[in-house]
């Protein structure tokens, strides 16, 4: 028996996912949490095999922050991201906190169904789209953004300045500036804003 709990800030797409997976013989929905917060707070005390993480929770802490709090956890679930949200930057952060799935709501149940059961056995899981976009991060590595180069570009985007951007990262304004270089370099600009622009096209942002 798979034990699940579902963790999305959305009543009806919990009540959704509970309808699809309770229909199966060996799954259980052991519970629900409207917060990251309360995901954890459930798996702190309450053994699961499995969370389904959304990413975002409006205010307060996200999906990926209660990835990394879950997987540090004496006896950690799996946990299999379940989300409307596909750039790098969400994709990335989710894998790197320890998710060991990434698929988006808009999978087929059948689909669905078989990844959970693999998340749950700690498989590997990805969207097709998710792991196409993986892939090409793999193949252009010489044009793909690091994390850290997106997390800059993300804080450039929000309009803070480079000596902002290094208090907030606890970096240097050169390291910054280094950054911003090799951004610049890999999306063949020549500005902040038009950084931001080519990056938001790819969606890496």
């Amino acid at each position: 028996m798979i034990r699940l709990l579902l963790a999305d800030d959305h009543a009806i797409v919990r009540a959704g996912l509970e309808a699809l997976l309770d229909s199966d013989d060996d799954i259980e929905v052991a519970g629900e949490a409207a917060t990251a917060e309360e995901a954890v707070a459930f798996c702190s005390t309450t053994e699961v095999d499995l969370v389904l993480m959304d990413l975002r929770f409006g205010p307060g802490k996200s999906g990926v922050d209660a990835t990394l709090a879950l997987r540090a956890l004496p006896n950690p679930p799996n946990v299999l991201v379940v989300t409307n949200y596909d750039t790098d930057a969400d994709i990335l952060g989710a894998i790197e906190a320890g998710a060991c799935g990434y698929i988006l709501k808009d999978t087929p149940p059948a689909e669905l169904l078989a990844a959970v059961r693999g998340a749950a056995a700690g498989e590997s899981v990805l969207s097709p789209s998710v792991a196409s976009k993986l892939m090409t991060r793999v193949r252009k590595p010489d044009t793909t953004l690091s994390p850290r180069e997106i997390e800059v570009l993300g804080l450039v985007a929000d309009g803070h300045s480079n000596r902002e951007i290094g208090k907030r990262l606890f970096l240097s304004e050169t390291t910054v500036k280094s950054h911003l270089v090799h951004i610049y370099s890999k999306l063949g600009v020549k500005s902040r804003t038009s950084a931001v622009a080519r990056a938001r096209e790819r969606g890496a942002i």
